[in-house]
Formats: C-alpha cells, structure tokens, sequence
C-alpha cells in the first residue's frame, strides 16, 4: 500500500448541490472552519462549490457567503451528481495533492480535513451520522437499524464523506458521469487496480436525514424505502449508504 508522507498539502475540497439552499449555509460555514483549521496546521485549502441545475436559492446563498470567503463557484446544467464532482476537480487550481468530498446537506468537523489526509493513506471512506435521527418515527429507525444489521460487514462508500490523492484520482480517470453510485463506481475501479482503501466509518460527519432524495438508489431513497416498505425495496446487491 503507497501512503501519503503526511508532510504539508494543498487540500481541495469539493461540494455538489441541486437546490439545496436550506443546507448550503450550515455545510459551508463546516467547511469553513475546518479549513481555517487545516490552515492553522500548514496545508492549504481551496473550496469548490459545483451549483448544478438549481432552480431555489443556493446561488444566492453561496454567492453570499463567497463575499467574505475564498470559494470557488461553478454552475453546471447536468442534473448528475458525477459530472457535478468531476466538474468540481477540474476547477480546483494546480498543485492539488488531496480531495475531499461531502454533499451539500451534510456539515463536518472541525478536525475533518486534517482527520482524513492524517490517515496516511491514498483513498479514505468514512462514515455518517443521521442529523434529524430523533426526528424519524420508531418504525423507521427500527427498520433503519435493521438494514444496517443485515450490511455489518458490508463497507459503506458516502460521497459525502470521502478523501483520496489527486494521484490516485487521475490514475483512475475521475468520477464517471453518473446520476448516483458515482462514489462507489470510484472506489470499486480503485479496488479494482489493486488499490488499497482504509475504511473510517467511526470518521463521521453529520448528514441530512431526510426523504427526498437528490440521487437515485441514494440515503435520501433508502430512508424513504423503509418509510414505505410495502412499496419499494432495496435488493442486497445494491450498495447503500449506512
């Protein structure tokens, strides 16, 4: 396994969003401050915000918030969350040696940035936490903690949670244009070239645990599948984020 020497890097960091401007600013306002704390420690830190086919006010509330920030803003009309990512990458400046992806309804750590590229390792999952857990009814949470039961031993891929080299990146060719799965697709071709992977799902950040899901297959669709088992199912073949 190549790892990472651990020395001072330019960390790039990369958030998709579709009509998101209820979660924009809290995920920001994360980012930001585990930026300034990645700062604090020597790296540099570049931030990427990929507004893809938004019809609400998510401009607006980047737009707001880059007045007094340093992001970078990019506006795409793809409605698919891999161009979106890619998009991303490709609007980060030279000299990037590490990505790190979240989503847009997702808010992290203070310590993220640092936690992730501190592993030491070229490709890093980590896991999630249901922000509005104790708002889900019993019997979702039931069946929630059931699914994740059945999966124990299965590792989880969130692109909200995810760190790799921008070596490993290009090797691989980028996120594929994929409306969902576009994460696990990544690591599954990394996994394929003999890649290694070190799984952090005790590395958490906190995500949206609502039912509307922004991607096919998705946390959002899996939440909204056990709401209403009788009439949609998830097969064992599909990954699920946990």
């Amino acid at each position: 396994m190549t790892t990472l020497c651990n020395a001072l890097a330019h960390i790039g960091v990369v958030v998709p969003a579709h009509d998101e401007e209820q979660h924009l600013g809290t995920c920001l306002a994360s980012l930001l401050l585990a930026a300034d704390h990645a700062r604090a420690l020597g790296h540099d830190v570049t931030l990427v915000v990929v507004l893809d086919s938004c019809q609400d006010r998510s401009a607006t509330v980047v737009a707001e918030i880059a007045e007094s920030h340093d992001i970078t803003i990019v506006n795409i009309a793809a409605a698919n969350v891999g161009v979106a990512r890619h998009a991303g990458v490709q609007a980060l400046p030279d000299g990037i040696d590490w990505l790190a992806f979240t989503d847009a309804d997702t808010h992290v750590s203070n310590s993220w940035l640092t936690d992730l590229y501190g592993l030491g390792t070229e490709v890093v999952c980590g896991g999630v936490y249901l922000v509005q857990w104790q708002a889900l009814s019993p019997d979702i949470r039931a069946r929630y903690l059931a699914h994740q039961r059945q999966n124990v031993e299965r590792q989880h891929i969130h692109g909200a949670n995810m760190g790799i080299s921008m070596a490993v990146y290009r090797r691989l060719g980028g996120f594929r244009p994929l409306r969902c799965h576009e994460d696990v697709d990544l690591i599954e071709r990394h996994l394929a070239a003999h890649g290694n992977v070190t799984w952090a799902p005790n590395l958490r950040v906190m995500t949206s645990a609502r039912h509307q899901a922004r991607a096919p297959n998705g946390l959002g669709a899996l939440l909204q599948s056990l709401a209403h088992p009788s009439s949609t199912s998830t097969d064992g073949q599909t990954p699920l984020p946990g």
